[in-house]
């Protein structure tokens, strides 16, 4: 099923309004995430497990709250609790676990807070339940897509803009200018960094 991104912030919204109140993680972390998922159309319970058995770092026995084996890693806690030590527990577990099981994002949760960790690199990013819809698109991997972050600092990228620069003003210097360069220069600039937008069908 082919999903919108727009859609998607829409169902985040709701999530975050439904589950503004959770707060006590033995009895609201399965139905928490069941309906997280939901919000990407994700409807089969089988992708992921609840209370995996892993061996940590050091020996001892723990179990994950959920692991969906190649994509994520969940460490649940309830409201208030030290995302710090959650992230050090999350952490710990993925010393024993297969490589080719290792997820794709490591996240922890106290309900209120989200903290998204990619695990193959980029930036670890922390926001609060209420603002889940501004952030849907850090979870599209969940749905096989690339999240990549486009740095304007990076050479590559200053040099697309100097360039897109330049042939805007000698679009505009030979009198193609208005709404119409405009539309032009936002579909250049979609054509070029397709890879990295990861769209879903019909996204937008």
């Amino acid at each position: 099923m082919s999903i919108h991104w727009n859609e998607i912030k829409s169902r985040a919204l709701l999530f975050s309004q439904t589950w503004a109140d959770a707060c006590n993680e033995k009895s609201q972390s399965a139905p928490f995430w069941i309906d997280f998922f939901e919000i990407f159309g994700i409807t089969d319970k089988r992708v992921a497990t609840f209370e995996r058995n892993v061996q940590k770092l050091g020996g001892a026995t723990g179990f994950i709250d959920l692991f969906w084996p190649g994509k994520l890693l969940v460490e649940q806690k309830s409201l208030g609790k030290d995302l710090n030590n959650a992230t050090q527990q999350a952490m710990d577990y993925l010393h024993n676990i297969p490589e080719h099981e290792l997820p794709d994002l490591v996240v922890v949760c106290d309900f209120g807070q989200f903290e998204v960790r990619p695990l193959k690199g980029g930036e670890v990013l922390r926001f609060k339940l209420k603002d889940l819809h501004k952030h849907v698109k850090h979870f599209g991997t969940l749905l096989g897509y690339k999240v990549q972050t486009i740095r304007p600092e990076d050479p590559v990228n200053i040099k697309a803009a100097e360039r897109m620069g330049r042939l805007h003003d000698t679009l505009k210097a030979s009198g193609y200018q208005g709404h119409a360069l405009e539309v032009l220069l936002v579909r250049l600039l979609f054509c070029f960094f397709a890879d990295d937008t990861g769209g879903l069908a019909g996204a937008g």
